[in-house]
């Protein structure tokens, strides 16, 4: 096999749909926009739940309960393994993690979790450890200190 032989699977690809294209074709006159009114309009778009002027079903039906996922404390993972790319003896914080390229994006703070093996000694401060990873640090010798 070779590069020219290489082909798309069955079903992959799939011809544009060709609008305005006369009757016969399936898509002419109205071309899919059924008949008048706004949705037929160019550039018109209406936003998700939108009924017409109408009070919407999301805002028709009670609200009840309390959702705690607006007080969540969004951690960013960070595993043991992964803290085998600092040298041994090294203080591994928020900012190391983060220089480091291991913890990207926005969070409240950085977890560490004890997916695989730790094999340096290092002393590690983060925002929060789970239970496996902190009793790993601390066989090797290192330290598992909680950062403010």
């Amino acid at each position: 096999m070779r590069l020219h032989d290489l082909k798309p699977r069955p079903g992959a690809k799939h011809r544009r749909k060709r609008l305005g294209q006369g009757e016969s074709s399936g898509h002419g006159k109205t071309s899919g926009r059924g008949g008048k009114g706004q949705s037929a309009r160019s550039g018109s778009s209406i936003r998700p739940g939108f009924e017409g002027g109408q009070m919407p079903l999301i805002r028709r039906i009670p609200k009840r309960g309390f959702n705690n996922a607006r007080f969540k404390i969004n951690y960013l993972p960070v595993n043991l393994s992964a803290l085998n790319a600092f040298a041994d003896g090294d203080v591994v914080d928020v900012a190391a993690l983060r220089k480091a390229g291991l913890a990207t994006g926005k969070s409240d703070g950085i977890k560490i979790l004890g997916q695989g093996v730790l094999e340096r000694r290092l002393t590690v401060k983060a925002n929060a450890f789970s239970a496996t990873a902190k009793a790993a640090i601390e066989k090797l010798g290192g330290t598992a200190e909680i950062a403010a």
